[in-house]
Formats: C-alpha cells, sequence, structure tokens
C-alpha cells in the first residue's frame, strides 16, 4: 500500500526550520553518531534565508544513529539499504510537496552522503544540487541520467572512503551525464577546513 503524504512527511523524526513555498530548502543528513541538528549551523552560515530539513537517522550501531544498517566497515546490508532508501525518499518528496521550494539542495556527510546518494540514484531529478562530503558508495548502481549538479568533497587520506571509491563515483556520474567535481582535501574522513569555502561556492 502506498505511504500517505502526511505520514511520510512524519516519518522520520526532523529538523524543520524556514518552510515556505518558494524558498530553496536543504536536506541535511549527519554522518554515524551524528543527529538531525549537526549541520544546521552551516547550512544556516552558507545558505541564509533557506528552508532546512534535517532528519534524523532511525538505525542505531552500539548507540551510534545511522541510515542503515552495515555488516562492517564498508559492508552494507543491500536490503535493508533498499528499504531505508525508499523510506527516505518518500519523506523527501512529501517534504517537497509541503514546501513548493523554488531549489531543492541536499547535503550529507559519511553515512549521511550515502543515504543522499543511494536517495539520488533511486530518483534522479528530485535534487537541484547535491553536496557528498566523503561518501562511500561500494556497489556499481544501475544506469542513471542524473540531472542533479553534484560536488563530492573527500580527503586524500581517507581510511573509511579510499580515494579510489571516490574517484569511481565520480567516473560512473559523469558516465550518467552528471555536472559533477570533486574537491580533495589532503587528511582523512574529518571535514577538512578547506571542504567549507568549496561547499560555499557551490551552494552560492
Amino acid at each position: 500500500m502506498p505511504i500517505d503524504t502526511a505520514d511520510a512527511a512524519e516519518s522520520y523524526v526532523h529538523h524543520a526550520e524556514g518552510i515556505g513555498a518558494g524558498r530553496p530548502i536543504v536536506f541535511a543528513f549527519h554522518g554515524t553518531g551524528g543527529t538531525e541538528t549537526q549541520f544546521v549551523p552551516l547550512i544556516r552560515e552558507l545558505r541564509p534565508g533557506s528552508a532546512i530539513v534535517a532528519a534524523r537517522g532511525d538505525v542505531s550501531e552500539h548507540g551510534a544513529l545511522r541510515f542503515f544498517r552495515r555488516l562492517g566497515e564498508g559492508r552494507y546490508d543491500m536490503d535493508d539499504l533498499a528499504r531505508r532508501t525508499a523510506a527516505m525518499t518518500a519523506f523527501v518528496e512529501a517534504q517537497v510537496a509541503r514546501a513548493r521550494p523554488s531549489e531543492v539542495i541536499g547535503l550529507g556527510y559519511s553515512n549521511g552522503a550515502n543515504i543522499l546518494a543511494s536517495v539520488l540514484f533511486s530518483r534522479p531529478h528530485l535534487f537541484h544540487r547535491a553536496v557528498l562530503m566523503h561518501p562511500l558508495i561500494p556497489w556499481t548502481p544501475p544506469p542513471a541520467a542524473i540531472s542533479t549538479k553534484v560536488l563530492i568533497t573527500a580527503g586524500e587520506r581517507d581510511p573509511i572512503c579510499p580515494p579510489q571509491a571516490t574517484r569511481a563515483l565520480e567516473a560512473w556520474l559523469r558516465a550518467q551525464g552528471t555536472t559533477v567535481r570533486t574537491a580533495w582535501q589532503p587528511g582523512g574522513h574529518e571535514i577538512g577546513r578547506g571542504e567549507i569555502p568549496a561547499i560555499a561556492q557551490f551552494l552560492q
């Protein structure tokens, strides 16, 4: 049975502010162990005046919130990912229908970037722009004509999201005709100082 739009819009615990017809809306997705408010101050700074919707991950990994289950580092429960991608897609679409925004932007870090990317693969035209900070996509998605403009930020010494995985994702996106750029930083999995100016420029 299809999920009712009103139910879908409230299917995640979430932070919402500034919702109004005609305003751009930013969907934020936290990393493992984060919360729905993790990136709210950053979005307020980088996109003042935008509405913000930030969902709280509903999977607990030893007490750390995530958006889908994994079997180990870089090993995802793909059935669970498919179910939770469908649920998150319904949530985002319901929020968009409710807000009627002028632009839809996604921003996610680590596990949040992974669920955002999975939604993007599922709905290639849902987001106008997407920021994927340190994503790890250890599978090859089916072809999709993704119209979203994508920024990937990555660390050259990231032990969780190896550079070769980032380059593979970038190459896959380009093969779909996606406008994509990657901002590399010299560090690891943490959000590097140089990533913020790159994100700010991308969101302007």
